[in-house]
């Protein structure tokens, strides 16, 4: 007989069970959370193409379906629904800023109205360069407003054909 406190020889195997029951609910749990966070992050940004292209250049639409982002090459930037020319960039301490310049109607391209004028800073690992542009507009790809107002930049595009 053991002279560990609380254990009982004739009924060891209840307690193996019991602990191998919850060990394999703790592993159950961690991958199921594993799994929720890993197809939140790769379906964040998903482009939402709500028949807004059915109007647009052909070749403009194909490079918007195209676009990837840059520090994520297999998710899209978006599309038009979520893009907004910024033909006026700066840099100030360091840090890119752009500003929306963007004065066509949101209602056709199904977007939230971002007002001209508006300043983003645009994160480094957001500026796409790999590819060309055929709009002739710096574009900007831009998340729904949060709860607090704030959008997320997705990509940052330069207005030149590459």
């Amino acid at each position: 007989m053991s002279n560990r406190p609380g254990y009982d020889e004739e009924h060891w195997t209840d307690y193996a069970v019991g602990a191998l029951v919850a060990a394999a609910w703790d592993v159950a749990s961690v991958l199921l959370i594993g799994g929720l966070l890993a197809l939140a992050m790769t379906t964040k940004a998903q482009a939402r193409d709500q028949g807004q292209w059915e109007n647009s250049d052909p070749a403009i639409a194909e490079w918007y379906r195209e676009l990837r982002m840059p520090d994520n090459s297999e998710v899209r930037c978006c599309g038009q629904a979520d893009a907004y020319y910024a033909d006026r960039v700066y840099a100030k301490d360091g840090k890119s800023i752009a500003v929306i310049t963007d004065t066509r109607p949101d209602e056709p391209l199904q977007r939230p109205h971002v007002p001209p004028g508006t300043e983003i800073v645009v994160p480094d690992h957001k500026m796409k360069w790999d590819r060309g542009n055929p709009t002739g507009h710096n574009i900007i790809f831009l998340s729904n407003p949060n709860a607090a107002g704030l959008r997320e930049v997705y990509c940052f595009v330069d207005g030149t054909e590459g």
